[in-house]
């Protein structure tokens, strides 16, 4: 197979077999692994070739993405495998966990904290969505642990600042109870939240 490379836009660097392309790396790693143009390789010379610069796109990649936030292992994974293999995203995964980059312990701890402080998550969907981000339930159940979670005072603030216009219209009351459900707070909870409001706020 004959391999030949053309540059593109910017820093990127097209790869071609035959005439056909295949792959596409920067400038960085092409520099790193380069080869003659019109170079006749074999099948394990090129499959040697892509898992490296795969390797590379993937840490690129990484990078790129815990740039804008933080992310699971897990979650962080998932994205990866949209664009290279599973032994290059499991491989940059890893790198940056032993760089200490991915982290799904401070993680879960920092999300637990905003959806709680923050968001006003209750204690359910505060489970739910540290699952959907990929964070395991032994890490969660632990981390959840450090914190004191008051689901009729969170409903409290939530009443009195969030839905205080709301319950002045018609059947306002039944319509943030069933607001207030949907968000994951039991409605015993809400109803000791309403009955604390009433009676012991002034």
């Amino acid at each position: 197979m004959i391999l030949t490379h053309q540059k593109g836009r910017g820093t990127k660097v097209h790869l071609y077999l035959d005439g056909e392309y295949v792959a596409t790396t920067d400038e960085n790693c092409w520099f790193d692994n380069y080869i003659s143009n019109a170079t006749d390789i074999n099948d394990e010379q090129w499959q040697q070739l892509l898992a490296k610069i795969n390797y590379k796109k993937a840490l690129n990649k990484c990078a790129d993405y815990l740039s804008r936030r933080d992310y699971s292992a897990k979650e962080i994974k998932a994205k990866l495998l949209k664009t290279v293999d599973e032994t290059s995203a499991q491989k940059a995964v890893d790198r940056y966990i032993e760089a200490g980059y991915i982290n799904d312990e401070k993680y879960c701890q920092r999300l637990i904290e905003y959806l709680l402080n923050v968001k006003k998550f209750s204690l359910t969907n505060i489970k739910q969505e540290c699952y959907k981000r990929g964070i395991s339930r032994d890490i969660v159940d632990e981390k959840l642990s450090n914190f004191e979670i008051d689901n009729v005072a969170t409903l409290v603030d939530l009443i009195k600042n969030k839905y205080a216009t709301k319950l002045q219209k018609e059947n306002g009351k039944e319509k943030v109870i069933a607001s207030l459900q949907r968000k994951g707070f039991r409605y015993s909870d809400i109803k000791s939240a309403f009955y604390r409001i009433e009676y012991y706020d002034e």
